[in-house]
């Protein structure tokens, strides 16, 4: 199986893979990596996912699985800061229903200024002949 090649890398991953290059070249010996290359390693896991990311990047799998699951849960947890209320549905003032069968058969029902009957009960009638 051949290994994928420099070029085949999309763009975002190759300047992630630069910028964690870059910080290892000059981080002091058993440096942790920073927070802002983790939040980009994320970022990247979820556009691109979790293997080919953690490949790229020389990270370890699970820690960056990890750590798209918490970032994930966060989300989830977080309280939306826009809630949208729609108006009740008004009922229609008037309407038209028309069933037909496989015969040719129709019926058609104009109601004004009433409830909508149940169309499922009213269109099984219809098709049994009832």
């Amino acid at each position: 199986m051949s290994r994928r090649k420099h070029r085949d890398i999309p763009t975002p991953l190759a300047r992630g893979r630069a910028r964690f290059e870059a910080w290892r070249r000059t981080r002091a010996v058993g440096a942790r990596i920073p927070q802002r290359l983790w939040t980009l390693a994320v970022k990247l896991a979820v556009a691109h996912g979790l293997n080919r990311t953690a490949s790229a990047l020389r990270l370890d799998y699970y820690t960056l699985k990890r750590r798209v699951e918490s970032t994930n849960a966060q989300a989830g947890s977080a309280t939306p800061a826009f809630v949208e209320l729609a108006p009740p549905v008004a009922t229609p003032r008037e309407c038209v229903i028309e069933f037909e069968d496989h015969s040719g058969a129709t019926m058609r029902i104009h109601l004004r200024g009433c409830e909508v009957p149940d169309l499922v009960t009213l269109g099984c009638s219809f098709w049994s002949g009832e």
